[in-house]
């Protein structure tokens, strides 16, 4: 009867979340993403990105498969070639789903502007934090 009552005391406590943990683990995730796309590595950014991400940029929205065909690169291009100002992300975790948002200075683009980032993220079964949904809007300073 001992073994059974620590065996359950011992589960609830491994099920319980640190949540400066995942509010880290979730920005990890986000900024390992935007590293990817910095060093040109769409490989790894796509490893980021749960199977059925969805993306809207511009009014659209593009599955997993259509970012990574036709947007992903020119975000790389984007990234490679231009160095903006990330302010702090704010996120919030609610179990397993969790979103971001910070925005990012562009100053020395023509014409300078400022893109706000909302990200969905997810926790998998084998606890890995996954982007499920990106949303950029920007407008020009």
């Amino acid at each position: 009867m001992l073994v059974i009552v620590l065996a359950v005391g011992l589960d609830a406590c491994t099920q319980k979340r640190d949540a400066a943990t995942d509010e880290a683990d979730v920005k990890a995730a986000l900024e390992s993403f935007y590293a990817a796309m910095k060093k040109g590595d769409a490989k790894a950014a796509m490893a980021m990105l749960a199977p059925d991400a969805a993306f809207v940029e511009s009014g659209r929205r593009e599955t997993r498969q259509q970012y990574e065909e036709s947007h992903l690169p020119a975000d790389i291009e984007f990234e490679k070639d231009n160095t903006g100002t990330r302010g702090p992300w704010t996120i919030t975790v609610n179990g397993d789903t969790a979103w971001g948002i910070a925005s990012t200075t562009y100053d020395a683009a023509t014409p300078p502007f400022v893109s706000t980032q909302l990200a969905v993220v997810t926790r998998g079964g084998d606890g890995k934090w996954l982007i499920r949904s990106i949303h950029w809007s920007s407008m020009r300073l």
